[in-house]
């Protein structure tokens, strides 16, 4: 009889431990189950935000494609469009390799290619506006002087006529001489300030401690333009301070006229235009020390304000 309970003992204490292997087992497999899903979720994710970023890359790539040829039809500038192509493929090539891949940072360069596409279709619109309204004008004017010439009755009042709408012809001339002296003006793009040591290091950065600036190396782009002419541009550099004065070494500081004020400069430098895209730089020296705080650089030429950049000094 004891050698029974003895029996019916071992098999309740043996079937406890199974029950509890069991469920234990159970237990860890649910887990891995659970990690499984939510690495494939992570995964599924990750590939769908990647597929979606580059569908929207391809698709301002080919936007900007469609507004370079309708800004070509319409004699327009196209280098700055460019330059934000080569961007946008540059980014496109560095996702297929991005390991560290992160769809807000994708987002926030996005949302910036497509705030830049906004700005240019407002730019295009008023291009093609003022085309379309100087070809109807033309062709009135050609219409009106024709017009004007056959009758030649010499009567007065025919006089007056031919007097004003030559005056008002003259007038549109001056106007649209105007506007392609605006179309051919000067560009600068991608302006630089780079700091020189005394034994001409470059530092870049845009940031600078005042003790390691001897000068100052400001370089940029003339994107080609048709209607520009290829000769000798005499380009005024102006590096303000954070208090609005014009920094300058000279005892009596060089000026020039801009839209009927007279404003000092920095430095000056004649720069033969060639029309290729070419790069310039303008070394500028001055003698004493800068002073912490945030300066600007402004670019003039012809009569234009062609570009402008930054550096801090520390």
């Amino acid at each position: 009889m004891e050698n029974k309970n003895n029996k019916q003992g071992l098999f309740k204490i043996t079937s406890g431990i199974m029950i509890g292997v069991v469920t234990l087992l159970g237990y860890l497999f649910m887990g891995a189950r659970n990690e499984t899903f939510e690495l494939q979720k992570s995964l599924t994710t990750k590939v769908e935000e990647l597929s979606s970023t580059q569908i929207k890359l391809d698709s301002i790539i080919h936007t900007l494609d469609n507004k370079m040829a309708e800004i070509i039809q319409l004699g327009g500038n196209i280098a700055e469009l460019q330059t934000i192509k080569k961007s946008v493929e540059s980014d496109k090539a560095k996702l297929k390799s991005d390991l560290s891949f992160s769809v807000k940072k994708y987002s926030i360069k996005i949302r910036e290619y497509e705030k830049f596409l906004t700005l240019k279709d407002k730019d295009i619109s008023k291009l093609k506006e003022e085309y379309d309204r100087l070809l109807v004008l033309n062709e009135a004017l050609k219409a009106e002087k024709q017009e004007i010439v056959d009758e030649n009755t010499g009567l007065r009042f025919e006089k007056e006529t031919l007097r004003s709408a030559v005056a008002e012809y003259s007038a549109q001339n001056e106007d649209l001489r105007r506007k392609v002296n605006l179309a051919a003006a000067m560009k600068a793009i991608n302006v630089q300030v780079t700091a020189l040591s005394s034994k001409g290091r470059e530092r870049d950065g845009g940031a600078y401690r005042a003790s390691r600036i001897y000068r100052l190396k400001v370089s940029f782009m003339l994107p080609s333009n048709p209607l520009a002419a290829r000769n000798n541009k005499d380009i005024y550099v102006r590096i303000i301070d954070s208090n609005g004065g014009v920094v300058n070494e000279a005892a009596r500081p060089g000026t020039f006229w801009f839209e009927g004020r007279e404003l000092g400069y920095s430095t000056h430098q004649i720069v033969p235009f060639e029309n290729n895209d070419q790069k310039v730089d303008i070394i500028y020296g001055k003698g004493n020390a800068y002073q912490p705080g945030k300066y600007s650089v402004e670019l003039y030429t012809e009569g234009f304000k062609i570009g402008n950049g930054q550096f801090v000094v520390n």
